[in-house]
């Protein structure tokens, strides 16, 4: 039953794709396009870019593409994701492979690239219809997570050829100035933890392990599954912010969309996710799994969560400025500005409290 499941939708009002030009780019680029019409859907997950399915008789691949309208400098960089992707697949499988690359925005009004189409179940905020969700299951996934993160973590990215993506050194400190300076630049309402929130993650910024390739969007929507009853990882998607840097800061962003049934309303009213089905593990023992696997030392976790849940609230906080700045009509957006609250209070939290 789960192999019939769809996974996509008629493409959103307003975020329609010109089929005829993307058809030229294809069979100017692609050996072998069948001679069937070229047609397009939508994948409904995610709130970043934009991704699409095109399928052309038996052929199918996915397109990723920015958001459309005014987005932030240095954002949705399609060409570096897709270059990364590249890299990745060699060594990392679970990465699909990037078919062809568009940097002429005269076809679509922004770049975007094509990349192989991998099949199977992704766990969102509903869990699928017609799949299992026993226990067992819920449990088997919640360790496959975090194995997949841990293999991740183990690539050995010099020999690899992606040491261009990413400046080790200085890492996170880098990264909470980034994040906080995005906040400023999107900043609509008055929160006044935030600036308690940053000075401390400034004033607390632990020594990092060793260096690894760091996803930086790792999270369960992000995974494909076998259809087979979720026996298995197919895919990780979204390679966008993928660098080289602190290994730690991967398991908070994973950890800070990791549902639990005991979470308070206004944690819960951000991105939900099906991990609080009994059987899934709970935040802490996803911890303490990476831990035991990795070997890695997480006595510094108040501070990869603080950082992690004020990025997940920056991230909500730029899509409400686009909404309302009326940069994009998407419903879905109107009640970011109050989840970015929450998140910012809950990053507090644990900055004063602990996780």
């Amino acid at each position: 039953m789960a192999r019939a499941l769809k996974d996509t939708i008629p493409v959103r009002p307003g975020e329609e794709l010109d089929i005829q030009a993307v058809e030229r780019f294809l069979r100017e680029r692609i050996e072998d396009l069948p001679h069937a019409p070229l047609e397009v859907e939508q994948f409904p997950s995610g709130h970043s870019n934009l991704t699409y399915l095109l399928r052309c008789g038996e052929w199918e691949a996915v397109l990723r593409r920015p958001p459309f309208g005014q987005v932030a400098p240095k954002a949705h960089d399609m060409e570096r994701e897709s270059r990364i992707l590249s890299l990745v697949h060699n060594v990392f499988p679970l990465a699909p492979k990037p078919y062809v690359f568009c940097d002429d925005v005269s076809v679509l009004g922004a770049p975007f690239y094509v990349m192989e189409r991998r099949k199977g179940i992704v766990l969102d905020s509903k869990w699928p219809q017609g799949v299992d969700n026993s226990p067992e299951t819920c449990r088997r996934v919640s360790e496959l997570v975090v194995d997949t993160l841990v293999e991740l973590h183990s690539i050995d990215w010099k020999a690899s050829g992606l040491a261009s993506i990413g400046k080790p050194d200085g890492f996170m400190q880098r990264q909470v100035e980034g994040w906080v300076g995005r906040y400023e630049r999107s900043k609509t309402d008055d929160i006044p933890v935030v600036e308690t929130t940053a000075r401390w993650m400034m004033d607390n910024i632990p020594a990092s392990p060793q260096a690894t390739i760091v996803h930086n969007d790792f999270k369960l929507n992000n995974m494909i599954f076998s259809a087979d009853g979720l026996s298995k990882v197919v895919a990780v998607l979204d390679w966008e912010m993928t660098t080289i840097g602190d290994p730690l800061s991967d398991v908070a962003i994973a950890v800070s969309y990791w549902d639990e049934p005991g979470d308070a309303d206004s944690l819960r009213s951000g991105f939900t996710s099906v991990t609080s089905t009994p059987g899934f593990i709970t935040r802490h023992e996803f911890i303490e799994m990476y831990a035991a696997k990795s070997g890695r030392d997480i006595a510094s976790m108040d501070f990869y969560l603080t950082y992690a849940y004020f990025k997940v609230a920056v991230i909500c906080q730029q899509i409400y400025f686009r909404w309302k700045k009326g940069l994009t009509q998407d419903p879905r957006f109107e009640r970011l500005g109050k989840v970015t609250e929450s998140l910012m209070h809950h990053a507090y939290r644990i900055a004063t409290q602990g996780f």
